[in-house]
């Protein structure tokens, strides 16, 4: 039976995918109609993990997003979310991170425990001109903290680049996401900083929080090209078990994530994290970082290739570390619609038990409308 939906599933994205042409629908002068479209399936070849097979899944993501311009400085924004299948984050897999890290089936709905579905972000923008100081846009109601903090020109986007989770976020930074909050974005010439302030239904063990996140970041020219620089500070109020599961400790994190274009074709990119480990945490250190590759050199001028590594270890719970390695090749079908085939290399190690490992192997169709 979930082989039979896995290929219902894909067969619908691939109708889909090839039918759509893939652009935004203007209303009319103040109302425009955008979002994605995207469905994967991915087969895991396993070792050393009892109790799980060899498997594939598929999921297909759905998200459209309606945009009124109030003014030339106001804007109102929703998002919606609806998935079918939830790949294999449906309990097939063994690892502890999930390796298509976008919002499927079951993220959709109860989200944060708020007895809200399908509703993902609404908020309202209202942008500042501050003359010598810069540029300030404040956003406030149900946001989404990644939009803000811990971005990245090469890994930061489950739809288009990287698809797991280790390479898409820093894992140990504790981003929520479609929740009550406000946030600030800053930036003057070379300079940006965003401000991030949000209040979270509930945690993995039902309580709620508060999340406060701090990003600063630098944009480099060089002859080389483009970089970008950020260091990210997050923290968030004393309610997450402790390590001995009484007391409530907060998160605290903190996260460099930098890309550097190394000519018109290279681009490298790197991550950097640590996590307090007062709370209850899988990972205290995070080292990541990869290559891009444009195809430029092969006359595939919007084809891409990722190259990604992520290496997490030093928590305080049952895993020990993860190892992530994954390739990927993008190729554009048109400047909206895309086709990735991608391979994960993927390790746990848990304290005093087995260490799953394995191959997946994915295909993953996109389009942007």
């Amino acid at each position: 039976m979930r082989r039979w939906r896995s290929f219902w599933v894909m067969a619908g994205i691939w109708l889909l995918f090839c039918c759509s042409q893939a652009m935004a629908v203007e209303i009319n002068d103040k109302i425009s109609i955008d979002g994605v479209l995207a469905g994967a399936y991915q087969h895991q070849s396993l070792s050393d993990a009892p109790g799980y097979e060899d498997s594939g899944r598929g999921g297909l993501a759905f998200q459209p997003s309606i945009n009124m311009k109030l003014t030339d400085i106001d804007e109102v924004h929703a998002k919606f979310g609806f998935g079918a299948g939830n790949g294999l984050a449906d309990g097939t897999s063994p690892f502890n991170l999930n390796p298509w890290a976008v919002d499927l089936e079951s993220s959709v709905k109860g989200i944060n425990g708020r007895d809200r579905d399908y509703l993902l972000t609404a908020n309202y923008l209202h942008k500042l001109d501050l003359d010598t100081i810069g540029q300030l846009s404040l956003t406030g109601g149900l946001i989404d903290a990644t939009l803000y903090l811990d971005q990245n020109v090469y890994a930061n986007c489950a739809y288009n680049q990287f698809l797991n989770a280790a390479l898409v976020n820093g894992p140990n930074v504790f981003l929520p996401s479609y929740d009550l909050g406000a946030a600030a974005e800053w930036s003057k010439e070379q300079f940006s900083a965003a401000l991030v302030v949000m209040n979270v239904g509930q945690n993995d063990n039902g309580e709620n929080f508060n999340f406060f996140g701090a990003q600063f970041g630098y944009t480099l020219e060089t002859g080389l090209g483009e970089g970008h620089y950020r260091l990210n500070v997050n923290k968030t109020t004393d309610d997450f078990d402790g390590p001995n599961g009484t007391t409530k400790k907060s998160k605290i994190g903190v996260l460099a994530s930098c890309d550097q274009e190394l000519n018109d074709i290279f681009g490298v990119w790197v991550r950097l994290g640590w996590q307090d480990d007062a709370a209850l945490i899988n990972y205290k250190n995070l080292i990541s970082g990869g290559l891009n590759i444009k195809g430029s050199p092969w006359a595939r001028q919007m084809d891409n290739i990722g190259i990604g590594y992520a290496f997490l270890d030093d928590g305080n719970n049952t895993i020990d570390s993860t190892n992530v390695l994954e390739v990927y090749y993008r190729w554009a079908l048109n400047e909206f619609s895309a086709v990735t085939l991608d391979f994960q290399y993927m390790e746990d190690k848990y304290l005093n038990s087995y260490s799953p490992k394995g191959l997946i192997s994915g295909l993953r169709f996109t389009a942007a409308f």
